[in-house]
């Protein structure tokens, strides 16, 4: 996984995002974030100040223009960390658009003509319902539908992972991505989109941020921040007259220094890093995620839908056990079947000597160079290999090889039909297989389900998360596969309606529904549930329904997902719990600094021993600059997520990030108030 990221502080994105940081001091940019709008507001009228102390009136000497100077100073700077932390969490997903956007080159593509010729034209001149010929090793000019064809490709530009997959008509397997290489036979494809409307085009502007819409969390949130920050505002500039009335003179830098230090000017700047990093997140688990919505609920999903064929199951029936009859030994089955399965290419085929590994036995091809293949036909409904002294071996359905058998004048053993029995009442699919007119035994056939599978539900359950799996199979055989895979509950013989029938019930519960899927069957599900997970390697409808777009085709990836999700909450909520307990210190730190001088009595709450009201000042105005590059890494990272209660992770949040939000500024102003007094900068 994680194929496409990049490192979260490498010399490239560093170096962008300080440029940035400049570029995002225009006001229109910066009036979108209230809280740092209003720091950059204060910043303009100290710089003012600076040139003139007296440009708004009063009678201030050559000394109070330097404090305005260092107040002026440390506002620029809180300005330019809290952009370049939203630039450098920009900055990884615009380096990840660029590795994206080498695939994309400028493409000539096979067209079919009116006439029925091909034409080379530009792929960037397709247009959706055109019909394009990719042969082997060309790329697949743009997205499409196979109609014709069946082929290998490769998908690494896309996914990152080496392992081809097969692609071709019909079915759920028939949607290609542009950019991707065809490494084998022939394709025909229909043209699913308009230029600049493909997947690529579209995950190339989600990793950018350009289409990047602020979740309904972090709006509310911005909303509260602007209100504290207005709250703030009106108490600041009330003080004036208040100090007015009691005989005394506030300067505007002070008070300006006042308010920046006591609105939420900490998660006000990382807000929208910690949010931009969370979809990041998602993109480095190979998850395009076409909203921060999606990620943001993804957090709280109660109920996870999966569909099973595809998604819990490989999707090919596989060979899972070798059942002898008669007298014969499971040893001499599985010899039999390896040979009837020697050079069957199907996924069937494959799982019999795979299984067959497994247990100890590989047979070499090359011993068998000259033997007649004998290919799957749908008159006889077997398959198997003919020796050149006239052995024979086959396997195929139970009734065509007894039809066989009794044809060479063999013998049926007695238990095969209730062997049969037991393997199609389990859900399976029974395979007899034949050496010449005696009957081994059978094929168990089942549908496999993925490893990790029953662990990795496991871990959804202690995220609080039920599991429920879809399939258009009868109660028995879904019965078994859930069993097996450790799912917490099934419905069987689902329709597509059914599936989002159980969705509306458990959204009118109150429950945030994830839906896991790959056909055009699913669609519908996945475009009603909260969370859609689309696979990659499903049809263009499921991809356009879903809100996310699992690239390794992993339904398990939902994991992931939440926990990214969770992930996104706590950390927002963390840092805004630091950023409010740190107001606690700088009241300490400001307010006796602005009062000492007419109320003597405040100076009992200079429990810090700061050295003067201007040191004061700008001690707690550089420790609220600095704390926001520290928390950079955190807000990039994200805070650990653990299975826990939300009363225990309230409680955590509380004890680490309330208490050491109160303790943390203490230090830090202390100790830069010494090192201002140290500077011999304590009385400027």
């Amino acid at each position: 996984m994680g194929k496409t990221s990049t490192k979260t502080l490498s010399s490239d994105i560093v170096n962008r995002a300080l440029l940035d940081s400049f570029v995002k001091l225009n006001p229109k940019v910066m009036f979108k974030n209230p809280v740092m709008f209003v720091v950059e507001v204060g910043f303009v009228i100290t710089l003012l100040l600076s040139m003139d102390p007296n440009i708004f009136g009063g009678n201030y000497h050559t000394r109070q223009q330097m404090f305005n100077l260092a107040v002026c100073i440390i506002l620029f700077l809180t300005l330019l960390f809290a952009n370049f932390a939203e630039a450098i969490a920009e900055g990884r997903g615009k380096a990840q658009a660029e590795s994206l956007r080498k695939t994309k080159t400028d493409l000539m593509a096979t067209k079919k003509g009116g006439n029925g010729s091909w034409d080379l034209v530009p792929a960037s001149t397709l247009r959706q319902g055109d019909v394009v010929r990719v042969q082997a090793g060309e790329l697949i000019p743009t997205d499409g539908e196979v109609i014709a064809g069946l082929g290998s490709v490769d998908e690494s530009a896309i996914t990152g992972e080496s392992a081809p997959v097969i692609r071709g008509a019909g079915g759920d397997f028939s949607s290609v991505t542009g950019g991707t290489k065809l490494l084998s036979d022939e394709l025909q494809i229909r043209v699913t989109v308009n230029p600049g409307e493909s997947f690529l085009d579209k995950m190339i502007a989600l990793v950018e941020g350009a289409s990047r819409q602020k979740t309904p969390n972090e709006l509310a949130l911005s909303v509260l921040l602007a209100g504290l920050t207005l709250i703030f505002l009106i108490v600041v500039v009330t003080l004036d007259p208040m100090a007015g009335y009691a005989g005394r003179l506030i300067n505007i830098a002070t008070l300006i220094a006042l308010l920046v230090c006591l609105i939420p000017t900490t998660i006000g700047a990382l807000l929208s890093a910690i949010g931009i990093a969370g979809m990041d997140r998602v993109i480095r688990f190979n998850i395009v995620a076409k909203s921060g919505k999606a990620v943001e609920a993804a957090g709280d999903v109660n109920t996870l839908i999966l569909d099973k064929t595809g998604t819990i199951t490989i999707g090919n029936r596989m060979a899972s056990e070798f059942v002898p009859v008669g007298q014969h030994s499971q040893q001499d089955l599985m010899k039999i079947a390896v040979l009837s399965s020697l050079f069957d290419e199907t996924p069937e085929g494959r799982s019999v000597l795979q299984l067959a590994h497994e247990n100890g036995l590989d047979v070499k091809r090359e011993a068998y160079s000259d033997a007649e293949n004998v290919e799957f036909s749908a008159d006889t409904r077997m398959s198997g290999l003919n020796l050149t002294d006239g052995t024979t071996y086959r396997k195929g359905a139970v009734d065509a090889i007894k039809t066989y058998v009794q044809s060479l004048a063999g013998h049926i053993p007695s238990d095969l039909d209730a062997k049969t029995e037991r393997i199609a009442k389990e859900g399976g699919t029974p395979l007899a297989v034949v050496h010449g007119n005696e009957i081994y035994g059978l094929l168990y056939l089942k549908d496999i389900v993925k490893p990790g599978m029953r662990e990795r539900f496991a871990e959804l359950r202690k995220m609080g998360i039920k599991t429920v799996m879809c399939t258009g199979d009868n109660p028995l055989t879904a019965a078994t596969i859930a069993l097996e895979a450790g799912v917490d509950d099934y419905i069987a013989e689902a329709k597509p309606e059914d599936k989002m029938r159980l969705i509306m019930e458990e959204q009118q519960q109150g429950k945030l529904v994830a839906m896991s899927g790959d056909g055009t069957n699913d669609a519908p599900a996945l475009a009603q549930a909260d969370v859609g997970l689309a696979m990659n390697t499903g049809t263009t409808a499921a991809k356009e329904a879903g809100n996310m777009v699992d690239l390794d085709s992993d339904p398990t990836k939902l994991i992931e997902v939440v926990a990214i999700g969770k992930q996104l909450l706590i950390t927002r909520g963390a840092i805004t719990t630091f950023s409010i307990a740190n107001d606690v210190a700088k009241y300490f730190a400001i307010i006796p600094a602005i009062f000492v001088a007419f109320v003597p009595e405040l100076k009992v709450l200079n429990i810090m021993d700061l050295s003067t009201p201007q040191s004061a000042i700008l001690s707690a105005l550089i420790f609220n600059a600095v704390i926001i590059p520290a928390l950079i890494p955190l807000a990039m990272r994200g805070v650990k997520y653990r299975p826990v209660t939300a009363t225990t992770m309230l409680i955590r949040n509380i004890l680490l990030y309330g208490v050491g939000g109160v303790i943390v500024p203490f230090i830090g102003i202390k100790l830069i108030d010494m090192l201002i007094t140290a500077l011999g900068m304590a009385h400027i």
